[in-house]
């Protein structure tokens, strides 16, 4: 069974580019990789409810839990395609995974109920659901200004035609998000973890230069 690597990050952190640079540099190396990314919006039922509570147009709110659960879902229903990808490659590289369930979920409930919200989804996947842990997961930092401008850079979405979803667009939940991300870095929660910073001198580092950063860890 293959390497399972999870590029994980607030919105506009780097992860899909982190994510693709790493399995070239990989691939130039003669290695086996791919990337999977979540949410997979268009190919999961799971999906396509996030892509619409994300879009605004679901006809009700969802309780942080019902969120977390469609997250999972998204996940359970990709479980014969992530385990294809683990038998087939040596390293397969997500964009996303459960880490990044926990750190959103949590940051949607009051502070003293984040530690067993974290709990609960990482009991709902890896256990009810099944789903592996990854073998490494990678934080990449990114200071809330940078990361915003780099939002405005994303190509349009399939589920939504605004610049910002309703997660993007709150600030304050993204840097709850943030300090949960850096809580699990330092806890080691789900396994081993990287903190790599995505900035250098004030400036954004060159994303090759990322991914190799990433390479070498492993």
């Amino acid at each position: 069974m293959g390497f399972l690597l999870a590029i994980e990050g607030a919105d506009g952190a780097g992860k899909a580019t982190a994510s693709a640079l790493v399995v070239e540099q990989l691939l130039a190396a003669g290695r086996s990789a791919c990337v999977i990314s979540f949410p997979r919006y268009t190919e999961t039922v799971g999906g396509w409810a996030l892509g619409a509570m994300l879009a605004g147009t679901l006809p009700r709110p969802v309780s942080p839990k019902a969120a977390a659960t469609l997250y999972a879902l998204d996940r359970m229903e990709s479980r014969g395609v992530l385990m294809a990808a683990l038998d087939a490659h040596e390293v397969v590289v997500f964009d996303r995974y459960i880490a990044s369930n926990m750190a959103y979920q949590a940051a949607q409930v009051p502070a003293d109920e984040a530690g067993a919200m974290m709990e609960w989804i990482a009991a709902l996947e890896t256990g009810a659901f099944a789903l592996p842990a990854p073998n490494l997961s990678i934080y990449l930092d990114t200071p809330a200004d940078i990361a915003r401008g780099l939002i405005l850079k994303k190509r349009k979405r399939s589920y939504t035609d605004d610049t910002f979803d309703a997660y993007e667009a709150d600030t304050g939940l993204q840097d709850r998000v943030r300090a949960n991300y850096a809580a699990m870095t330092q806890g080691r929660v789900l396994g081993e973890w990287l903190r790599v910073s995505t900035v250098k001198n004030g400036a954004s580092r060159p994303p090759a230069d990322i991914a190799a950063e990433i390479v070498a860890a492993l």
